[in-house]
């Protein structure tokens, strides 16, 4: 019975990554299968304005699918090749 449980969820879950693909706007409840935050993980970041949403009537977030990519691929950590490439790069700039 757990096993069917667990498939029958698993189904809801992939069913629901297949409708949310081609959405361009979100709700709270699809940016967490989306992004893997909890809830209260984004309602924190609402609060502290350090994600980019729309809150039209005042009542329901929203949130561009584009803009949350961009946000959750922004402060990007470089890796070590790429940061010696800018060191080289500045380093041959300065002669």
């Amino acid at each position: 019975m757990k096993f069917k449980q667990q498939i029958l969820e698993r189904l809801d879950y992939l069913e629901q990554l297949i409708i949310n693909k081609n959405k361009s706007i979100l709700t709270v409840e699809e940016l967490v299968q989306y992004t893997g935050f909890k809830k209260s993980s984004i309602y924190h970041l609402v609060h502290y304005n350090k994600i980019p949403y729309s809150k039209p009537n005042g009542k329901y977030l929203f949130f561009d699918k584009a803009e949350i990519d961009t946000w959750l691929m922004s402060n990007k950590s470089l890796s070590e090749d790429q940061i010696k490439d800018k060191a080289i790069k500045f380093a041959l700039r300065k002669r």
